[in-house]
């Protein structure tokens, strides 16, 4: 579960080294599809893969299913590692096999959790998920840094790491691990694995389009493209439900949602999932973007730096969530799940009162506090999940549990994306124009940088370039500026001083929606009811 996810964020850190070492401008047009696509084509594939492969795996074993996503898992890592091309083709390379990458993951996030509620009694169940869920989890954060490190070395590195994992794994699982539940064939819901697939898939890439410029605009939102998706999407989605209901042998069960806690636990996942996702990639930008040039860190060393400064946040998680899953075995869930979303969506509301300047010791605490709460919240919840269901439903319910954490973190790179971009169009144009024609730029020249879309300057600040070079480079305007000018222009503190004010403005857009993500999730945590410890006596 740990390589699983933590190939879903080493990615993200590691992406200036990714373009640099295939020789690929993210700049140039239709460029930055491939970049969302080395990020969101991984969280696409687990979002829409681990329900189907939950459910092969009560029919035809779980192990089996587990056991075959190393050896996928594996492959797919050696391959990333000798991408043989440069440029837009090397670009398509590591796209294509991240794919296969995240099929390989997804049967192994589909079937792990199903395999571990039966191999432990209901009195450890809650550690041994606990710890599951925290390496899953866990991995999310570590990619971050691990991401960092490695491509600071290598870019290749990046993928190198999940192989000897990988093979050390596939052994040790074919060896070790036995079928401990018995197998349930049954015919495959074809009509119920293509609905629910092609209508998840469309919803998912639509988002992906949606947060591209379009048509002059700045996200893609209005594009009929887009439009026809989501709404494609959501109907394929609503033909799944019904066939669902209607088959002998359905894919998913949908009446387990008739369980509260099931319903609940799964309603608050997600919830979590969409909050948490968002603020890992808000605090990369943040960071690389704003914070670290202003702290003296050159652009291109920015990624690595900023890695090791999100380390509060990967040891809160980890200090919390083997401990919180372990008494909850003993005291009961809702204690933990509830008032770990209310600490995470507390950071929130503290993150939002830091100035764009934070001192580190304050970013720190924050960060410490997000990973704290999450980690309350993510093993007991898991376990709370996994016990209410009967156990011939247990892959299909834990795929389903993946799914709802996987689609979380694609919302949430859509959804916060959107809300800084739409934060950062209405303040962003008139203060880089003025700050840009106050260094002697032409105005025409000025206002032109100015106009282009938001999303450049992010994604140029997230991948660890001077944006001003990436604006003004193809201007010639720089070399006709007095030198002192220029060295303004292009140092360490111009940009992120003048881009603070409009992207504060896009964080608070931004931690205030997970605020009140987080509330809500508490708020379906609640509804869970207060099921008995699952080590004994009831309440």
């Amino acid at each position: 579960m740990f390589m699983a996810t933590v190939d879903a964020s080493i990615v993200i850190i590691s992406m200036p080294a990714i373009f640099r070492g295939i020789h690929l401008d993210p700049f140039a047009a239709g460029n930055i599809s491939y970049l969302l696509w080395m990020i969101m084509g991984y969280l696409l594939v687990t979002a829409v893969l681990v329900v189907t492969l939950g459910r092969l795996g009560d029919m035809v074993g779980r192990v089996r299913i587990y056991n075959l996503g190393f050896v996928v898992f594996t492959l797919a890592s050696v391959a990333l590692s000798f991408d043989p091309a440069d440029g837009g083709g090397g670009a398509v390379w590591l796209i294509a096999w991240r794919i296969v990458q995240a099929l390989g993951g997804s049967m192994l996030m589909a079937n792990s959790a199903a395999i571990i509620t039966d191999a432990f009694p209901a009195h450890q169940r809650g550690t041994a998920l606990g710890i599951n869920q925290i390496a899953g989890l866990a991995g999310q954060f570590v990619g971050l840094v691990l991401g960092g490190l490695l491509s600071a070395w290598d870019w290749r590195a990046v993928f190198w790491i999940n192989v000897p994992v990988g093979i050390l794994g596939t052994v040790w699982a074919y060896r070790s691990l036995r079928e401990t539940s018995a197998r349930r064939p049954a015919r495959i819901d074809w009509w119920g694995n293509l609905t629910f697939a092609v209508g998840a898939g469309l919803l998912l890439v639509s988002i992906t389009y949606g947060i591209q410029p379009y048509a002059g605009h700045t996200m893609g939102w209005t594009s009929p493209k887009v439009l026809t998706g989501l709404s494609l999407g959501v109907i394929l989605l609503v033909v799944f439900g019904f066939v669902e209901t209607r088959v002998a042998q359905p894919m998913f069960k949908l009446s387990l949602f008739r369980n509260r806690a099931f319903a609940a636990g799964n309603a608050a996942a997600l919830l979590a999932s969409v909050a948490r996702g968002g603020l890992q990639f808000m605090l990369i930008i943040w960071l690389q973007g704003i914070w670290l040039p202003l702290h003296g860190y050159d652009y291109a060393d920015a990624p690595l730096w900023a890695g090791i400064f999100l380390l509060p946040l990967t040891a809160g998680f980890l200090a919390a969530g083997p401990l919180c899953g372990y008494l909850s075995d003993r005291l009961g869930v809702r204690y933990f799940t509830t008032g770990g979303l209310l600490v995470f969506g507390g950071s929130f509301v503290g993150l939002m009162l830091l100035p764009v300047t934070f001192p580190y010791w304050a970013f720190a605490l924050l960060i410490a506090l997000n990973g704290i709460g999450s980690g309350m919240f993510s093993a007991p919840n898991t376990s709370a999940i996994m016990s209410s269901v009967p156990a011939e439903h247990r892959g299909a319910a834990s795929g389903m549990r993946s799914t709802f954490q996987n689609s979380g973190m694609s919302l949430s790179i859509g959804v916060f994306f959107s809300l800084l971009i739409a934060g950062l169009a209405s303040r962003l144009p008139h203060t880089l124009s003025a700050g840009l024609q106050a260094q002697g730029v032409p105005a025409a020249v000025a206002q032109h940088a100015a106009s282009l879309p938001p999303v450049s300057t992010v994604f140029s600040a997230f991948l660890g370039i001077n944006p001003v070079q990436t604006l003004l480079g193809p201007t010639g305007v720089l070399p006709t500026l007095p030198a002192s000018n220029a060295a303004v222009l292009t140092g360490k503190e111009f940009f992120p001083t003048l881009i603070s004010g409009p992207f504060h403005h896009g964080l608070i857009i931004v931690f205030a929606t997970a605020t009140g993500m987080s509330l809500l999730a508490a708020a379906a945590s609640l509804l869970r009811g207060n099921p008995a410890p699952t080590g004994g006596s009831k309440p």
